[in-house]
């Protein structure tokens, strides 16, 4: 017979860490509402109600009719919107703000990382009880955009609220028209291309000063022709983390990386050869597995190399290809079109979502050989292949080497289906290059990677990101390397 506990064990609570680790001035200073996205449907009609309370009743902006300020974006079931909940007072978890942000209902397609943000509502009697709601909100708004992957976030704004998203860090665009009411139309400045190049390439031009790598006409190639040879000979090295975190991988992209930058010369592999260090004899085999496994299913030998272990985890490669006549980086010129030719087949590898995407090793070796010799059958004016600094930041280093500025339309750009905009165009692809030639010579068709027409090179320096509205976002002020012209 079963009796009851006299002893009930209490329900766990979640613990405040903050309570327990934090010092008392944090706690003090802690605002007393939290910022949280709205994912029921109380919540989402709490946000609704205030909204007709301040832009209908409030402020007259939107006519008194059931509907009020409600809108298409609304029954967008990719909007997302974030409320600002009251966590100490008298109605604890009321909700007495809200924003809403998503896909720019201008663009009918699919998500480009375009997004918009609206609809920024606070509580009229929370505004003198609760100070800096609005702001939090705001914040909060910017840094879910970003972490989707947005590349442009638009707001328009009240022209009485200009001066309070300038304080936050908004840029004016110009004045707009919202519901035949004067508006201004803002812009939260997203860096995230600037900041992947400024910390994997800027540094360049100042550390290979007076070297110019390549030689003449092919300073800013990841490969060099070999003098009075028609050999190209690559080199990459792989970060220590990685080799650390996933020593197979980093195996497999070391014989990757120096292949995509010989197929970027037209240049036909020959061979590989590595130089492997790790702390044990399993972390070396493990990266050795990978530099075999993918020199296998590349149909590329592995020449030889040189193995060290006891010592911290590295990873180098180099490869040697043969090309008559090595296709430049910096042959471009202003007015030729930007293709991009990227495999869309694959997934993020498991531990890097969102940084490396994982078309090759489900690939068989005939696709990609056949890839890896497109560039050299087509023969662009100009390629390059794209590495580390993504989609945008090698299209910078193309346009650099070549003396032109680039702009990339971004809703051209081909991409898996479901990935992020701005991951896409910010992650290394597995296999993508990035070519420029006259508008009447398109890459030929493959039956494993996709060609799409997407940008153009311009006089002057940096990219642009070109939007289906016509306008243009600076997505790179300069030059990438600083190495200049070939």
């Amino acid at each position: 017979m079963l009796t009851a506990n006299p002893y009930p064990v209490a329900t766990p609570r979640p613990v405040d860490t903050l309570a327990v680790w934090g010092d008392p001035g944090t706690l003090r200073r802690r605002p007393p509402y939290l910022i949280e996205q709205a994912t029921d449907e109380d919540s989402l009609a709490a946000y609704r109600r205030l909204r007709r309370a301040v832009f209908v009743d409030e402020q007259g902006l939107f006519a008194d009719r059931p509907a009020g300020d409600l809108d298409e974006t609304d029954e967008d079931p990719r909007t997302v919107v974030l409320v600002a909940r009251e966590i100490d007072g008298p109605r604890p978890g009321r909700v007495i703000g809200g924003v809403r942000l998503g896909p720019s209902a201008a663009w009918r397609g699919p998500d480009i990382g375009w997004w918009h943000g609206g609809r920024l509502v606070v509580d009229a009697a929370a505004r003198a009880r609760f100070s800096g709601v609005g702001g939090a909100l705001v914040r909060a708004a910017c840094a879910h955009a970003e972490a989707v992957g947005a590349l442009r976030f638009d707001a328009t704004v009240q022209p009485d609220r200009e001066r309070f998203f300038g304080r936050l860090g908004w840029m004016t665009v110009g004045p707009t028209i919202v519901n035949g009411a004067p508006h201004v139309l803002m812009r939260w400045p997203i860096d995230r291309v600037a900041m992947l190049v400024a910390t994997t390439k800027a540094p360049l031009g100042g550390l290979l000063h007076g070297l110019r790598p390549g030689g003449a006409g092919f300073v800013g190639d990841d490969g060099a022709p070999v003098p009075d040879t028609n050999l190209v000979a690559a080199c990459d090295a792989i970060l220590p983390a990685m080799v650390d975190r996933d020593p197979f991988w980093a195996g497999w992209c070391g014989v990757l990386v120096n292949l995509n930058d010989l197929a970027a010369m037209g240049a036909r592999p020959l061979g590989v050869l590595d130089a492997v260090a790790g702390p044990t004899a399993s972390r070396v085999s493990r990266a050795l597995g990978g530099l075999r496994a993918a020199s296998e299913r590349f149909g590329v030998p592995i020449l030889g190399g040189h193995t060290q272990l006891g010592v911290a985890s590295s990873l180098a490669v180099t490869a040697v290809g043969r090309a008559e006549v090595p296709i430049r980086s910096g042959a471009g010129l202003p007015g030729h079109a930007v293709t991009l030719t990227a495999d869309l087949t694959g997934r993020w590898r498991p531990g890097y979502a969102g940084r490396q995407w994982d078309s090759t090793s489900s690939r068989r070796t005939a696709e990609l050989r056949g890839m890896l010799t497109l560039v050299g059958r087509h023969r662009p004016v100009a390629a390059k292949d794209v590495s580390m600094a993504g989609i945008v930041g090698t299209l910078g280093m193309l346009a650099e080497s070549s003396g032109c500025a680039a702009e990339l339309e971004v809703a051209a750009v081909p991409r898996p289906t479901g990935v992020a905009m701005g991951d896409w165009l910010t992650c290394f692809p597995g296999f993508a290059m990035v070519t420029a030639d006259v508008d009447d010579r398109p890459m030929p068709a493959s039956s494993a990677a996709v060609s799409a027409r997407c940008g153009r090179l311009r006089p002057g320096s940096g990219v642009s990101l070109l939007w289906p509205d016509g306008l243009r976002t600076s997505a790179l002020g300069g030059h990438v390397t600083g190495m200049g012209t070939a």
